[in-house]
């Protein structure tokens, strides 16, 4: 699996929301305590059915939670 250059605020989100614990949004996502963690250090990009869940858990918009850096050509 090669990293991804999409980079997240979920750990920043996380704190700014009662120091939830990766296993808190895990569990409110439907996903793994593991997949969270990949996703937060950016070695795994969600889906996209994923991704907005995780902005709604947050209440943020997508872009909010996860960035695409511009290319530079």
């Amino acid at each position: 699996m090669k990293p991804t250059r999409v980079t997240n605020t979920i750990r920043s989100l996380r704190f700014a929301h009662g120091e939830m614990t990766q296993a808190e949004l895990a569990e409110r996502v439907g996903v793994t305590r593991q997949t969270v963690i990949a996703i937060e250090q950016g070695r795994y990009s969600p889906s996209l059915e994923m991704a907005f869940q995780i902005a709604r858990v947050f209440g943020v918009p997508l872009d909010d939670v996860f960035q695409y850096p511009e290319t530079e050509e």
